[in-house]
């Protein structure tokens, strides 16, 4: 039970970033591989990287926010592999720069849409055949700010907690029946890819100067593991049926929420002041 080797596997988000270097290390593994993104040009990229390496996959334009369009990937990958036995529930969007009182709805709506209500589109359309594969398992990606809050992040906070939330509820379901699935939730902390640019979304409003400023002192000081190492580290943590993955900056961050459960928001805010200046 367990490991790669001629396992069906779904990675969404695969267009670009940990999704894609996800796909590709998958594949490298011996697995059958399906992907799914809402940007066709970065998914069909992926798609040729896989080819290269002599993989089929079955790939899918589909948008995690729109259960219809997860229902119909999740069809298509059992009409043509008959089986799934592990889906990685990677895709997100960053939807940061204002503060709670200036953010509108709607973007707490969109963040919540891809990010929370993608991993649970995902998980619930895949789950009976996870449970029938009889080696299932399910990946979900939170965050560093799944565990840690911080300013002006309000929507992808909320919506990587309750990733979190969500996944550890689904373990203790998996377990509490005996169900043969494995469950197991990662936060990614400092890894270089393009989330914290995303803003909200294909054909959205364009982040703001200032919120851009905060991103490029981030990509510059704080996001210093690849995508690649961050997927490695992932699938070490299937491997071995970990129940929590984190990666890079999440471990110490980790080790100060449990420490400082009540302080560690000072200590946060007193190093952005340290970083951007002001909040």
């Amino acid at each position: 039970m367990g490991g790669f080797a001629g396992k069906v596997v779904v990675v969404t988000g695969a267009g670009s970033g940990i999704g894609r270097a996800l796909a590709l290390a998958l594949a490298e593994r011996g697995a059958r591989v399906a992907i799914a993104d809402w940007f066709e040009d970065g998914l069909r990229e992926t798609e040729a990287l896989l080819r290269e390496l002599g993989a089929d996959p079955v790939v899918g334009v589909a948008d995690v926010a729109d259960r219809a369009s997860v229902s119909a990937f999740a069809d298509q990958v059992v009409e043509r592999f008959g089986v799934v036995h592990q889906v990685y529930n990677n895709a997100g969007i960053a939807g940061g720069g204002p503060t709670i009182a200036e953010t509108g709805y709607e973007a707490f709506e969109q963040v919540l849409a891809v990010n929370l209500w993608g991993v649970i589109n995902g998980t619930k359309e895949f789950l009976p055949h996870l449970i029938a594969s009889g080696d299932g398992h399910v990946v979900n990606v939170s965050s560093l700010n799944g565990f840690m809050a911080q300013p002006r992040l309000g929507p992808y906070i909320t919506s990587k907690f309750a990733v979190r939330g969500f996944t550890e509820a689904l373990r203790t379901e998996m377990l509490a029946a005996r169900l043969p699935v494995a469950v197991t939730v990662v936060h990614p902390g400092g890894v270089r890819t393009g989330i914290a640019r995303s803003a909200y979304g294909p054909q959205r409003e364009p982040i703001s100067a200032e919120h851009l400023q905060r991103v490029q002192v981030y990509e510059r000081r704080l996001f210093r593991t690849s995508a690649d190492d961050a997927a490695r580290t992932i699938l070490r943590g299937v491997e071995r049926r970990k129940g929590r993955v984190l990666i890079a900056q999440a471990r110490a961050i980790d080790r100060l929420v449990r420490l400082l459960p009540e302080w560690y928001p000072r200590v946060v805010v007193s190093w952005g002041r340290r970083m951007f200046g002001e909040w």
